[in-house]
C-alpha cells in the first residue's frame, strides 16, 4: 500500500528570471525529512533520483542520537509518485546497528532500469579525524545496493571497496548527490560516480576528488586518477561535446568552487581551476544537466551556509547568467533532479539541519 502525507500539499514553483536575482519566498515547500521525527535526532545528506517509471526517490542519512557525522547512522528513503507533491512513509534501506551507513549517490542505468546506489560505511565508534589519520579501529568502506522494482525493495549492500579505493586512502565518500550515465561517444553507457578521499602524505591528511566508473551496469568498478589536492565532495555532468565537468568543494581558501574536465569519460582530468562565479562556504553542491544541454547548479552561495541559490548556464558552465535565490536563511547540502524538460526538483537541507525539504522549480 502506498501511504502518503495525509494533508494535500501544493508544490510552490519558483520562476527563474532571464537575468539577475529573483528573490523568492520558500512558502509551499514540502517537508520530506524532519529532524526529531521517525525515531531519529537529525536527517542530513540529501540525494534524489527520478526512475524510468517517473517516480522520485529521496534518500538521507538518519542520525539516531545526534547531528554529528559519526555514530549510529542509517540510510533511509521516501518515494513520490506525483512529482514531489506528497511522499510515502519513510523506509530504512540500511541499518547496520551502531555503525555509520550513508553518503548516498544514486544513478539509474537507462539500459536496464536498475537503480544503483553507491554508499559508504564505517564503524560507529570511529570518528572522521581518527579515520583520516589512520588511527581508527576500521576504515571507510564502499558499498553498492540496487533496486529492480522502482525502489520498492533493495538488495543487501555489497562491498566494493577493493575495486574503488586504494589501500593508502583513509577517509572516503561517495557523492553525495547523484551519479550519471554517459549518453554519447565511445564510453556511452558508462556509469560515473563522483567521490572523494583522503590520503596521508607524511603526517598531513590530504583531500582529493576522484570518480568511480562502471562499463557493465555496476557489475564491476574502476577508479579515475585522483584530482589535485584540496578538492573534496563533487558533482559531475556530461557536456554537449562529450567532455565531463567535475565541480568540487574546494579547500583552496578562496571560497570558490573548483572545476576540472575529462576528455576520456572520467579516467583522467585537466588541471583544477576555480570558478569565480560560484561562491561557496566550503560545502557540498549539486550540478545536473537539463533541457537542451543547460546546466543547473545549487549551493549556499555565500561565505557561510545560507542563501541557497540556483544558477543556470546555457554555455556549458562557462558563465552563470540566470540565478534565483531559493532561501536566504540557513541552508547547506542539496540535490537536484529533472522533473520535466523545463522543470527541476530541489531537495535541500534547511534551518540549521532541522529539515530536508523539496520544491519544484520552473526553468522556462
Amino acid at each position: 500500500m502506498r501511504l502518503f502525507l495525509s494533508l494535500p500539499i501544493m508544490i510552490f514553483v519558483v520562476l527563474v528570471s532571464s537575468s539577475g536575482w529573483c528573490a523568492e519566498s520558500s512558502e509551499g515547500e514540502v517537508n520530506v525529512f524532519v529532524s526529531g521525527q521517525g525515531g531519529y535526532h537529525t536527517y542530513r545528506i540529501p540525494a534524489i533520483i527520478r526512475t524510468q517509471k517517473g517516480s522520485l526517490i529521496a534518500f538521507a542519512e538518519a542520525r539516531k542520537s545526534g547531528g554529528g557525522d559519526s555514530g549510529n547512522i542509517d540510510l533511509v528513503y521516501k518515494r513520490s509518485f506525483d512529482g514531489g507533491q506528497s511522499w510515502s512513509e519513510m523506509k530504512v534501506l540500511w541499518d547496520d546497528g551502531a555503525n555509520t551507513c550513508g553518503n548516498p549517490c544514486p544513478v539509474v542505468d537507462e539500459r536496464s532500469g536498475r537503480i544503483l546506489l553507491p554508499l559508504t560505511w564505517n564503524d560507529g565508534d570511529d570518528h572522521e579525524g581518527e579515520i583520516k589519520s589512520n588511527k581508527a579501529k576500521d576504515t571507510r568502506r564502499v558499498f553498492l545496493t540496487w533496486s529492480d522494482d522502482d525502489g520498492e525493495s533493495w538488495v543487501e549492500p555489497q562491498e566494493i571497496t577493493s575495486s574503488t579505493k586504494h589501500s593508502d586512502w583513509t577517509w572516503y565518500a561517495t557523492g553525495p548527490g547523484n551519479g550519471i550515465q554517459l549518453k554519447r561517444g565511445k564510453h556511452k553507457g558508462r556509469l560515473v560516480i563522483p567521490c572523494d578521499h583522503n590520503v596521508l602524505i607524511g603526517d598531513e591528511s590530504v583531500r582529493r576528488s576522484h570518480c568511480i566508473l562502471s562499463d557493465d551496469g555496476g557489475k564491476t568498478w574502476g577508479m579515475s586518477e585522483p584530482l589535485e589536492r584540496d578538492t573534496n565532495e563533487c558533482a559531475v555532468v556530461e557536456l554537449a561535446d562529450g567532455r565531463l565537468l567535475l565541480n568540487m568543494r574546494s579547500y583552496h581558501g578562496k571560497n570558490l568552487r573548483a572545476v576540472s574536465y575529462s576528455e576520456d569519460g572520467g579516467v583522467t582530468w585537466s588541471p583544477v581551476t576555480l570558478d569565480p562565479e560560484l561562491i561557496e562556504p566550503v560545502c557540498q553542491a549539486a550540478l545536473i544537466t537539463y533541457g537542451n544541454g543547460q546546466l543547473a547548479f545549487t549551493n549556499p552561495a555565500s561565505k557561510k551556509r545560507d542563501h541557497m541559490t540556483l544558477k543556470l548556464s546555457s554555455d556549458q558552465g562557462k558563465s552563470w547568467s540566470k540565478r534565483v535565490k531559493i532561501y536566504e536563511g540557513s541552508s547547506a547540502y542539496s540535490s537536484l533532479v529533472v522533473l520535466t524538460e523545463s522543470r527541476l526538483g530541489l531537495l535541500y537541507e534547511k534551518d540549521g539541519y532541522s529539515k530536508i525539504v523539496f520544491m519544484a522549480i520552473d526553468c522556462d
